[in-house]
Formats: structure tokens, sequence, C-alpha cells
């Protein structure tokens, strides 16, 4: 009887410790959803709607006081920004400091004939392309994106929106608008290896990289003036992902295409979840990064227009872009105009305050950027 007594009391015991052990991963589960590293959850608990928010925005770049006072989370530096680099030096020196998560700083510096830092210098007046670095061996590759990424640092940018991933040839064996540009770095079978020592030389430096455009921009037309209109078919597509894929372990930003692929949706691919989807299953933390939402084929191709151009834009037309751009599930969202980037990070507070889906949407994102931030050595 004792026997049969104590055993019905351990059975007991046990059957509590589960249950209180359960209930205690609930309760860490509720409190770090989104599987945040133990060190940033003091600065994750203490940031409100708004300030998460902000993380999702890369602005054009700014003056200091601008991007304190809006906190975003990074900013996109052209060639003319550089034309006075001490300048340039001095006023993000003075933003980082005023803000509590330093910035993710931008820029496309892929060589050839898109080249930031070209007027810096002689030396990097003729940085190479990824056409005529794809034809070199890796070690050469990795040494050149090795000392890029050294001036690049001592600029104080930390993200390099390259390489470029998207296919050399379209799917009727044509040359897509990137290989023209010589930009892509689509050659052969050994592509991978080289691209793996572009990244490497920049990730030497602390420069994170950044794959587009994906799932592979395969047309010949200029997508930042019109939609650009792809009619590869899925297999096709499959094949442009491929490379994509093989470099996402050592990629952590996928920045994507505008471009409408026919055969898989009507939308552009940056407005479309499913395509989006497809890079997220890259990886579950890729940050999933817009091109220019101001653009003009974007605003266009919104409000059912032929060309959107200027600084007039009707506020409806905006609000619908960025719900769009949000719910198919992009991370980060680059905008050139900083007067509509600060009206975005309002609008987002709005949506996150009012609709529990979109405040979802929103703290993933942010949970995502920050979480990359981190693994970077940025935070």
């Amino acid at each position: 009887m004792l026997t049969r007594r104590w055993t019905t009391w351990v059975i007991a015991m046990l059957l509590c410790t589960v249950t209180l052990f359960a209930q205690e991963s609930r309760n860490e589960a509720s409190k770090n959803p989104y599987d945040l590293p133990d060190a940033l959850m003091p600065l994750w608990d203490s940031l409100s709607i708004k300030q998460k928010a902000a993380q999702l925005i890369m602005v054009y770049m700014s003056p200091a006081e601008f991007l304190v006072k809006n906190e975003f989370g990074g900013v996109l530096v052209m060639k003319s920004h550089l034309n006075k680099k001490d300048n340039f030096i001095h006023n993000l020196t003075q933003a980082n400091a005023g803000l509590r998560i330093p910035l993710l700083v931008a820029s496309d510096q892929e060589g050839g004939r898109v080249n930031r830092i070209g007027g810096i210098s002689e030396k990097w007046k003729h940085a190479p392309s990824a056409y005529e670095m794809r034809s070199m061996e890796p070690d050469s590759v990795r040494a050149i994106a090795s000392s890029i990424g050294s001036e690049l640092k001592a600029l104080g940018i930390n993200l390099n929106l390259a390489p470029v991933l998207d296919p050399a040839l379209d799917h009727r064996n044509k040359k897509s608008f990137m290989e023209e540009s010589h930009r892509s770095w689509d050659k052969d079978s050994v592509s991978g290896e080289k691209v793996a020592a572009f990244v490497q030389g920049m990730k030497d430096n602390g420069i994170v990289c950044a794959a587009k455009h994906f799932p592979g921009y395969d047309s010949w037309t200029n997508s930042d003036h019109q939609i650009a209109i792809s009619a590869s078919p899925l297999a096709k597509i499959q094949r442009n992902v491929g490379l994509f894929k093989a470099q996402s372990d050592i990629i952590p930003v996928t920045m994507m295409s505008s471009v409408r692929f026919i055969r898989i949706s009507n939308r552009p691919a940056v407005f479309d979840s499913r395509i989006v989807r497809m890079a997220r299953e890259m990886s579950p933390e890729t940050v999933i990064l817009t091109d220019d939402l101001w653009g003009v084929s974007l605003r266009a191709w919104i409000s059912g227009m032929d060309r959107a151009t200027g600084k007039t834009y009707p506020t409806k037309d905006f609000k619908k872009l960025i719900r769009i751009a949000v719910m198919a599930g992009n991370d980060m969202f680059m905008i050139t105009y900083p007067k509509k980037a600060e009206e975005m990070v309002n609008y987002l507070e709005r949506l996150a305050k009012y609709n529990s889906t979109y405040r979802k949407r929103i703290e993933e994102s942010a949970a995502r950027i920050l979480k990359m931030k981190h693994k970077a050595g940025m935070l």
C-alpha cells in the first residue's frame, strides 16, 4: 500500500514539474517570440512600436539631426554624398552618436558603371566591374574586394548593395540588361566561388553584402524607369534563384527585384508575397530589402498609370504602396525621398497600433534587422 502511494505521489510530482516547465517555456516564448539573442532583449523591450517601425526604413542620406529625430534603421549613400568626404564622415559620425541603434550605411559599390567611390581618388576611378572580376581567379577577386572594403569601412559604410546575382542571359539566351551593363556575376559553373570570394573580401573589413535582384533580373528593360517584364518560365526562374540560394549562408541581405515575372504574378516581384517567400525560404533570417520605393515605375504601378514623376503623389496611393510592401513580407524599405521616409514611419506606427497583423509583421522585420546588425558586430 505504501509503495503504491509513493509511486502515485512521484508521478504526480513529475506531472507537476512537467506542467510548470511547459508553462515557463510558454512564458519565455511570449517574452521573446522572435528568438532574439539574450543580449538584445533589454534593448528590444525598451523600444516603442514606432522605434521598431523606424528600423524598417532605409532613407536617402540626410542631415544627422533628421536621422536622429526619426531613428531610422539605415541610410543609402550615393556618389554625390561622397564628393565632400570629410563632411560626409562628420555627418554620419554625428548621426550614430545620437542614435541608440547604429545605422546600416548602404551603398552600391559594384564597380564598373556603378562605382560610388569612383570620385574619392584616382585609385578608385576605374574599380573593376563584376564582368571583369568574374574572369579573375578567386584570390584576386578577394584581394580587390578587401581593398575596396577597407575604403568603405574608412567612410563608415557597412553594407555593400552588391553582388549582382542576376542572370547574364534571359530565357531566349539573349543578354539581359544587367549583362549589357557589365553588372552581372553570372557566367558559368564557377561563378559561385568567385562571388564567395568577393563577399569574403568585404567581410574581411566588416562589410555586409546584399545579393540582388531576387529572383534574378533577366529582362532587358531598366526597371527604375518603367516596369520591366520577364516572360521566363518557372524552370528558368528557379535556375536563376540557384545562385542566390548557394550564397544565402554568407550573404545576410537580399534585395528584391522590381521586375514583373508574368509566369508567376502580375505584380512586381517586390510586391508579390509568393516571390518574397521564395527569398525567405533560402534562409529564415535573411533581411529582405526593397529597391527604391519612390522609384517612378513602382509608384506608377500602384496608381495604375503609365508613369509617376516628381514629388506630387496621391497620399492614398503612397499608403497603399506601404501596406503592399509590408504584407508581401519585405523587411526593410528603401526610399530616396526623406520627407516620405518620415511619413512611412508614422504610418507604420498607426498600422501597428490598430491592426495586430501589421504589428506582428513590423516586429518580425525589426527583429530580423536587429539580429543581423548584432551578428555583424554593429550592435
